[in-house]
């Protein structure tokens, strides 16, 4: 236990070296009370971050206040020997990494609320359940679409949408609902692992160009190994026969839809061609692909104007197929989770620049080697998010092949599914399907889908290595 502690710790902390290297001359405070006391506000703040469901308290307020808390306690040191201004770059330094993917996420998140708007997943949602479909076919389905769908939008959202599926297709059949939840959240991971657009892990990846837009396809073949194993198994626990048809009672999709879907791809294309052919961080693509939607907004409301002379109600009413507002899309962004994420970097960050990156380094990767040391950040994945175990493992930045950059991308995006605990697309589930989606009923599962997480890691390390 007290080994697993230090290996914890030793990941945690790890993180932002950089930022402490491009500062010049920094103190060893790894023994000293300053650092001590910041590891032991990060971790009382992780605490609560994992008992977030308990407690009723957004994730981003303990991380948020123990950044500061961290930040407060290193400047009293560097100001008392007379070093400000090396703080000050370490906290510039961390704080543009993330702003670039505040701004990154931040964009597509509003793509994502502008298709929830117009309807577009709700019109999956219908289409499937008005197919009547067998519960197997069901599984299959929900599971095969999340692999795909992730990639685009993130594995959250992904999971939602194949869950209300579920869920109106499988009441009075809670053994089908936990198993297919187990499959969506597992495909969602999956599927998100290949994409620089599918998890955040593999942004950051992405974005600090340690691995090519292209390069990331090089994982397909292992992720979909990491899906279809454990859903092949899971399958045989299926009930048998098909749902009863159900009333979809859902509207269709509102004007626009699809063509802000194709704004979406376009912007991503955008993004990927600043960043390979322009080498222009991405985030200046993603930008740019917003002021494709703003512009399409302009147009939506020119045509809600010329509606709405046409008959008595006013342009915006509730009536109006045309009514859309990009800033309100903006508004309704996942901000517990672009807040949770500065703490998380910035407190991190400032662990990393007390000087405990060298020891969890040398032990993690010198004493397990390259590909033990990555195999385990995907089990820590699943009990500690994935966030900060990737942020630690880029800003450590350890000698190490492509084909172990390409694998620890693989294990920190699919580590989450074996707990569901271990990524968000699991921890919603537990609340959407309370009740027939719960730990335990995953935590069943967790030795195949294990399987399928070392099935992968073999696959990548055959075709790839």
């Amino acid at each position: 236990m007290r080994w697993c502690f230090t290996l914890i710790i030793g990941i945690l902390i790890s993180a932002t070296a950089q930022a402490s290297e491009s500062s010049g001359s920094t103190l060893d405070l790894t023994n000293h009370w300053v650092g001590w006391a910041s590891i032991s506000v990060f971790f009382a703040a992780y605490v609560l971050v994992i008992f977030e469901e308990q407690l009723h308290l957004r994730k981003s307020k303990p991380v948020l206040l123990a950044a500061g808390l961290i930040w407060i306690l290193i400047a009293l040191v560097y100001n008392s020997q007379g070093m400000p201004h090396n703080v000050e770059q370490a906290i510039r330094h961390n704080f543009l990494e993330y702003a670039e993917l505040f701004f990154f996420l931040l964009v597509a998140m509003t793509y994502i609320n502008a298709m929830l708007e117009r309807g577009v997943f709700e019109a999956l949602r219908n289409w499937l359940v008005a197919k009547g479909f067998s519960y197997r076919t069901l599984f299959w389905l929900t599971g095969i679409l999340a692999f795909f769908i992730s990639p685009i939008a993130d594995n959250l959202t992904t999971a939602l949408i194949m869950c209300a599926v579920v869920l109106a297709v499988g009441d009075g059949k809670p053994q089908f609902i936990g198993i297919a939840c187990i499959n969506i959240v597992v495909g969602a991971n999956a599927g998100g692992a290949f994409s620089p657009f599918g998890d955040i892990t593999t942004l950051m990846v992405w974005q600090k160009g340690i691995i090519e837009f292209s390069e990331f396809f090089a994982l397909f073949i292992p992720s979909v190994v990491n899906f279809v194993v454990p859903a092949f198994i899971m399958q045989f626990a299926l009930p048998n026969g098909k749902p009863p048809a159900t009333e979809t009672g859902g509207r269709t999709m509102k004007f626009g839809g699809l063509v802000i879907v194709g704004l979406f791809l376009i912007t991503i294309v955008t993004a990927v061609s600043f960043h390979t052919f322009l080498h222009i961080p991405p985030v200046f693509g993603m930008m740019t692909g917003l002021a494709y939607l703003k512009f399409y907004g302009y147009f939506l409301r020119w045509k809600s104007k010329t509606w709405s002379h046409g008959t008595e109600n006013p342009p915006g009413s509730t009536d109006d197929p045309y009514n859309f507002d990009v800033f309100s899309k903006i508004a309704h962004a996942e901000w517990d989770t672009l807040f949770f994420f500065y703490g998380v970097i910035l407190a991190v960050g400032g662990l990393g620049f007390i000087g405990y990156l060298g020891m969890a380094s040398s032990f993690i990767y010198g004493e397990l080697g390259a590909t033990g040391a990555n195999i385990l950040v995907g089990v820590m994945s699943a009990i500690v998010d994935n966030i900060p175990v990737m942020f630690a493992v880029l800003t450590m930045n350890p000698e190490m092949s492509h084909v172990q950059w390409l694998l620890v991308t693989l294990t920190a995006g699919v580590g989450g599914s074996l707990l569901s605990i271990g990524s968000a697309a699991g921890v919603a589930l537990m609340g959407q399907a309370r009740g027939q989606y719960t730990f335990f009923s995953h935590l069943k599962w967790t030795p195949v889908i294990a399987l399928g997480y070392g099935a992968s890691i073999w696959v990548h390390l055959t075709l790839n290595g």
